[in-house]
């Protein structure tokens, strides 16, 4: 029973939590309580700031969902990091607990990431059966090998697998981004708020998950409270930075991509290079091809690709790519008469005839065969 309460986040949880804090701060010189209120309070106001976006009533999207996880899980393993700093003589449940949030912080940074780079909508179930793996593992664990029962266990191989999961999900949040990445030293004046916001969230992670790896290899005990601190001072130069703008909404970093005008010189050349890649490529060909397929070949978000096509050219990603290849059969329907209509339906990336034939007519308000029958007459 006491493994299944360290992995259960509640609100009684929190209130313990709270009261241990008191208990800490009346043993504290002035010192001590200065920096234990600094290094605490990034932790606080992010677990605050999670039960906000999960309970308010406004519409929550995937990436949102994940994100309070996120903030929860890493506020967690803070308030941990400072309760034992101050204290060493804390009951083993809340090394359990700041350890086993810590085991959900690379995992729900990733897969928000992904949910919204990728604007997933819907829980795909690949990401329900890695999700319900890990937390089966974290039950499992809190119930069969408790931190008070086995805390040389926890203290090493445990605590291995946690660090070394969450440098493997730093990395591959970094594939992730590579786009944003290489844009931030390329061209950052391109990035949007939004954008900016997200590669300091990437960033504060890799900062704060680097210092406790640094600890926890020795290097420097006073490393450990640096990650508090650390949190803390980086959470509060994110609201700084983010309401700067007087018309910044609060919320809106964590639900949608704020719009920002793309410079005319800058979505010319994106224009030209998305054209010439689409041809050079044949990408339209690919009955599956995805907005954010094309943007990597661009070397632009998907993001700021769908801007492009939404701001500069008044159309959709899929309204783009169908008048592209309606634009090509037409060309092949004038020069390779041995072909038939579905088979240029195929060759210019349509996989049924009635979806080639139901585009064209879209496009171009007629059929292949008067469009055809029309040439030919001229």
């Amino acid at each position: 029973m006491r493994g299944l309460t360290a992995i259960s986040f509640t609100i009684t949880g929190n209130i313990s939590l709270y009261f241990s804090y008191k208990s800490c701060i009346v043993l504290m010189n002035i010192g001590q309580q200065i920096l234990f209120f600094i290094s605490s309070l990034g932790a606080f106001n992010g677990m605050v700031i999670s039960f906000y976006l999960f309970f308010s009533k406004r519409k929550k999207t995937l990436s949102t969902l994940f994100l309070c996880i996120l903030l929860l899980a890493l506020s967690l393993r803070i308030i941990k990091a400072v309760l034992l700093y101050f204290d060493h003589s804390l009951p083993k449940i809340y090394a359990q607990i700041g350890l086993s949030a810590c085991f959900l912080i690379g995992p729900s940074l990733y897969y928000f990431f992904r949910s919204a780079l990728q604007n997933v909508t819907v829980l795909p179930s690949s990401w329900k059966w890695i999700w319900g793996g890990l937390l089966g593992a974290l039950l499992l664990t809190g119930i069969l090998l408790p931190y008070q029962t086995y805390p040389d266990l926890w203290k090493e191989p445990i605590v291995s697998i946690i660090y070394c999961q969450w440098v493997i999900y730093l990395v591959a949040t970094g594939f992730v981004l590579k786009n944003l990445l290489k844009t931030l030293f390329a061209n950052p004046a391109t990035l949007t708020e939004t954008e900016k916001f997200w590669l300091l969230l990437y960033g504060s992670n890799c900062v704060v998950c680097s210092i406790f790896m640094l600890s926890w290899a020795g290097i420097s005990c006073h490393l450990y409270i640096s990650g508090p601190v650390s949190l803390s001072v980086l959470f509060y130069l994110t609201i700084f930075y983010h309401f700067r703008g007087k018309k910044s909404d609060p919320t809106r970093l964590f639900v949608k991509t704020e719009k920002k005008k793309i410079a005319d010189t800058d979505a010319t050349a994106w224009i030209e290079k998305l054209g010439k890649i689409i041809h050079d490529k044949k990408l339209y060909q690919d009955p599956n091809i995805k907005l954010n397929d094309v943007a990597k070949e661009v070397k632009i978000t998907s993001h700021q690709l769908s801007q492009l096509l939404n701001d500069n050219l008044g159309k959709s990603f899929s309204t783009y790519i169908n008048e592209y290849r309606i634009q090509e059969a037409c060309k092949l329907i004038t020069t390779n008469t041995h072909l038939t209509f579905e088979a240029i339906g195929y060759e210019v990336g349509y996989n049924s005839k009635s979806t080639f034939y139901a585009a064209f007519r879209k496009v171009k308000d007629t059929t292949p065969a008067l469009y055809k029958k029309s040439f030919d007459n001229q």
